[in-house]
């Protein structure tokens, strides 16, 4: 069976969304406040790189940038949040609109549903700290039927 990331269109897809929704997210005035204090001038690059990883793409992310540890310690320690991440997710939402992705169709849902989830359960479980984060952990793999290996938002 053919990967999200294969039938996306693989990295040149993620690359595009990246930064659409980077776009997006910038603009808007509560999800743009995350990137206030600067961010990684290569974000966008990470960025669909983690995305393509996470949907059935090659390892890239995980072999020149770190692994999920890094990444959830990047968006820990900073109090509840959910306003932004509902927010982060209608700005991915318009993203997926901004690359075509405009029918209601099986990509654009399993999209949308792997990057609700993962900002509403893996970037923000750990508010308090990110020093709570545990090491190590794996880059979480999403399918078209969901969370891979039954890593739900309780097993993070």
């Amino acid at each position: 069976m053919q990967t999200v990331y294969e039938a996306a269109g693989g990295a040149d897809f993620f690359l595009t969304l990246a930064d659409a929704w980077h776009t997006r997210a910038m603009a808007d005035e509560v999800v743009g406040h995350a990137f206030s204090h600067g961010f990684h001038p290569e974000h966008r690059r990470r960025l669909a790189a983690y995305w393509a990883e996470a949907l059935g793409g090659p390892t890239t992310y995980t072999d020149s940038y770190g692994d999920e540890t890094s990444v959830v310690r990047m968006h820990s320690g900073n109090g509840p949040h959910e306003d932004m991440d509902r927010r982060a997710i209608v700005c991915f939402d318009q993203a997926l609109t901004d690359v075509g992705l405009t029918d209601d169709n099986r990509l654009r849902k399993v999209l949308h549903d792997y990057f609700a989830w993962a900002a509403s359960t893996t970037m923000s479980r750990y508010h308090r700290s990110s020093d709570d984060v545990p090491d190590g952990l794996p880059i979480q793999h999403w399918s078209w039927d969901g969370p891979v290996g039954g890593m739900g938002s309780e097993d993070i």
